[in-house]
């Protein structure tokens, strides 16, 4: 004791003369029931903006909605300064990026939260119960174009930093939201890229993905990339009447079926062309492992997405071919007559509309090359159109910002998420990687029965509130992260 006390005195001189470093804010605190609380108190203006930003027909694909984008965006960025946020429209050869973000202090981590706010188009009016630009609520389920993807995840992560911002947490938060997702992201890359200072990030999250099921939470850990093409013959001017020219004439759409059996087996859905499989990473045994155990349900599959039969019925076969395999899709067929009964013509012209889904390590520009020779070989004459291209994405499944987000997704929903691979594509994912050089994550919040890109499509309070509250807990634990280097 002696011994102690004289060194403490020794120390003491140096030590006054020597100005102790400032304690750090402490890391606030808050429970699940609070969250509760504010989801609850808040729930009114979620769905007021919830109902404005579905009701704006943000279709990117759609040239007759070119004037609701920038209408979009305005919406989007007004919302995020009400929220305490600077917004601004990052320009691009597109359609704008909103940008919103709140500095805390500039030595604290930043996370962005990624969303998109353009959506698919509304097909066919017969097959929806309600308008897909008018939003409907029906209890706590809401419906329109939008709800689920991406707009109402996009709101509820949102509400989650309102909370965490306004009780303490010492992060700073961006808000990355997009105009072009639906079509491929074209114009995202570039503008980020030439941003990427202002846009610099320790994390980025992206709420953009589908759980298993309502019992069972996802994270996703890989993403299919996609290439997307049409398939193209013409062989006369003009319709002609299939008696005085049938058997002579070349039917361009029957050329075009058949080169497209020759492509994929439309029962197995085994594709074809020559290499398209060898690079296809295998699964690890951990990703199996994480299949099994993830509750995935084949029935569950058939009800969600309204299917009378599919290809296989065993539920890891099933998993493999959503989330770990490659396929090849046609979309739709265009050419001759589609009308009732039928006119006897043989067509002159006709397209395939097509894509493959990729996953790791396959190379879209490789496997295109490996179509268009193969498609080639078959039918010199049939035209090979690339259309836009995404790479497949592989994600983290360990590491302290795995850890984390799995923590939230409990503290938001009492259970504890698997990492399972997602069967879509964000085209965002990879340019943010590359260009902002940071860790991605995922905080999905949609349900399969959500239905992304199908009609009816809807979303509900309990993952909206479950959310809010998730995001909430990632801001304030992401403070306790250590800051990226650089």
């Amino acid at each position: 004791m002696k011994k102690r006390s004289k060194s403490s005195k020794s120390r003491g001189p140096k030590s006054s003369r020597t100005q102790a470093p400032p304690l750090a804010p402490a890391t606030p605190s808050y429970s699940r029931d609070e969250l509760t609380q504010f989801a609850a108190t808040h729930r009114a203006r979620y769905e007021e903006l919830l109902k404005k930003f579905v009701e704006t027909k943000s279709v990117s694909v759609d040239p007759t909605s070119k004037d609701e984008m920038p209408r979009m965006a305005e919406l989007a960025a007004t919302t995020l300064r009400d929220f305490g946020f600077e917004s601004r429209l990052l320009t691009t050869a597109g359609h704008p990026i909103v940008v919103g973000k709140r500095v805390v202090d500039p030595a604290a981590p930043t996370v962005t939260v990624y969303n998109h706010m353009d959506v698919q188009p509304g097909g066919e009016a017969s097959e929806w119960r309600t308008d897909p630009f008018v939003f409907m609520q029906d209890g706590d389920r809401y419906l329109g174009r939008g709800t689920t993807d991406d707009k109402g995840p996009a709101l509820a992560a949102l509400f989650g930093a309102r909370y965490a911002l306004d009780h303490g947490a010492r992060v700073n938060v961006q808000f990355l939201w997009e105009l072009e997702e639906e079509i491929g992201s074209p114009s995202f890359a570039a503008a980020v890229e030439a941003d990427k200072a202002a846009l610099a990030s320790d994390i980025v999250v992206v709420s953009d993905t589908v759980w298993v099921s309502r019992e069972r939470p996802a994270c996703a850990a890989g993403l299919r990339g996609l290439q997307g093409f049409l398939l193209k013959l013409e062989t006369g001017a003009t319709d002609q009447h299939s008696g005085t020219s049938g058997g002579a004439a070349r039917n361009p759409l029957a050329e075009l079926m058949q080169v497209v059996s020759k492509c994929v087996d439309g029962k197995t859905g085994e594709v074809k062309i020559p290499g398209f499989y060898d690079h296809v990473a295998k699964l690890t045994k951990e990703e199996k492992k994480s299949f099994k155990r993830c509750g995935f349900s084949v029935a569950k599959f058939l009800e969600d997405h309204a299917f009378k039969s599919i290809r296989v019925t065993k539920a890891m076969d099933v998993m493999k071919r959503i989330w770990a395999l490659p396929t090849f899709e046609i979309h739709g067929v265009t050419g001759g007559y589609t009308g009732p009964g039928i006119k006897t013509i043989v067509p002159p012209r006709g397209e395939v509309k097509c894509s493959v889904r990729l996953v790791p390590d396959q190379d879209p520009a490789k496997v295109m090359r490996q179509i268009t020779k193969h498609v080639k070989k078959l039918n010199s004459d049939v035209e090979v159109v690339p259309l836009g291209a995404l790479a497949p994405y592989k994600g983290v499944t360990e590491g302290p910002w795995a850890d984390l987000t799995g923590d939230c997704v409990e503290f938001g929903f009492g259970k504890r998420p698997v990492f399972v691979r997602e069967g879509g594509s964000i085209g965002a994912v990879i340019t943010m990687e590359k260009v902002l050089e940071c860790p991605i994550m995922f905080l999905g919040l949609s349900l399969p029965e959500h239905g992304y890109h199908a009609p009816n499509e809807n979303f509900d309070w309990q993952q909206a509130g479950g959310g809010m509250a998730a995001f909430a807990e990632f801001f304030r634990r992401s403070a306790e992260m250590p800051k990226r280097a650089g």
